[in-house]
């Protein structure tokens, strides 16, 4: 089946009855990047840090009218260096498209925003706990519709062991399965629902996620919600939930500030339980929190934020409060 799903869209991806000249090369690399330093204090332990939070850089470009690629480092993500894409997309038709290689895998809005398309300083815990290492090597189709309802569908297979462990071999039944579609009925309105299967060592896990957002004028809500079930039932499934409202505030003054947008958000999660390829276990344990503040969009010919945020856990009685603090970040995408 796995076989038979490479080859297929492979093939799909190669036979469009094109035919291309030297001068039909569109070899054109991008560089782009995105920085972003930020100061955390925390309010119940008196405690500060700096970090760089990302330094990504990235190359992409077309090989040809239907071949393009990208590859991507971050070279301070928290202080270590990873390597984050590296892939080869094909699309012979508008309608389909064939990516293989390192890429995001597709699940949750929120997880596979990039960091300057963040809404907040930190991402939603389904963002981050409850979708950790959801970047793998493998290949992924995506077939495009925009008549009537227009809707986007992923399908995609991985080796399941994330980014830095590619040389094991993998049996079909410890690979990694995702699907998701979004379908766009309104200008406005965007629906998601995705599926992710994976076994990164004993225990298969089915992760589930839907979610949706409404854009109107300068008002913007989201909403996701997740659960995760174990093999075999070996921990009661796993739940998670956010959501956010935020507000664009246009100012007349233009020359240094382009708008503020005050933002809240709503997120909590039940204890969750991830597994490395070695059968390490990894628990966060339940718990929920609001976060409030502001985006400051300067005025400039390229990304420029900083994003002001105040987060305030709530933990079950007996668990000691130490997270709560505050965030300063700023934010360049260039």
């Amino acid at each position: 089946m796995i076989i038979r799903f490479l080859t297929i869209s492979l093939v799909i991806a190669l036979s469009a009855n094109i035919s291309f000249s030297k001068n039909d090369s569109l070899f054109c690399p991008i560089v782009e990047g995105t920085i972003r330093p930020k100061y955390e204090y925390r309010t119940n332990t008196d405690e500060h840090r700096f970090q760089i939070r990302n330094a990504r850089f990235s190359v992409n470009g077309n090989f040809s009218k239907i071949t393009s690629y990208k590859a991507e480092i971050d070279l301070s993500d928290e202080g270590v260096t990873k390597m984050l894409d590296a892939y080869l997309k094909f699309q012979p038709k508008s309608w389909y498209r064939f990516t293989i290689g390192q890429q995001k895998i597709p699940f949750s809005t929120d997880n596979i925003r990039s960091p300057h398309e963040l809404y907040f300083a930190n991402r939603s815990f389904i963002g981050k706990q409850l979708s950790s290492k959801l970047r793998d090597v493998g290949a992924t189709a995506e077939f495009i519709n925009k008549e009537v309802l227009p809707l986007r569908f992923f399908i995609g297979v991985y080796n399941g062991t994330g980014l830095y462990n590619q040389k094991s071999w993998r049996k079909s039944d410890e690979l990694s399965f995702a699907s998701r579609i979004t379908i766009k009925p309104a200008s406005f309105l965007n629906f998601s629902f995705s599926v992710n299967s994976k076994k990164p060592s004993d225990i298969r896990m089915t992760l589930y996620n839907g979610g949706f957002f409404i854009d109107v004028s300068d008002l913007h809500f989201e909403m996701e919600y997740y659960y995760k079930t174990y093999q075999n039932n070996l921990y009661d499934p796993t739940k998670g939930f956010f959501a956010f409202l935020a507000y664009n505030i246009n100012l007349q003054n233009k020359n240094h500030i382009q708008k503020i947008t005050p933002l809240i958000r709503y997120d909590m999660m039940t204890n969750n339980f991830s597994f490395d390829v070695d059968g390490n276990i990894k628990t966060d344990i339940e718990q929920s929190r609001i976060t409030g503040g502001f985006t400051f969009s300067l005025a400039k010919p390229f990304l420029n934020d900083i994003r002001l945020n105040y987060e305030h856990f709530f933990f079950k009685n007996g668990i000691i409060n130490t997270e709560n603090k505050l965030v300063l970040e700023f934010v360049v995408r260039f």
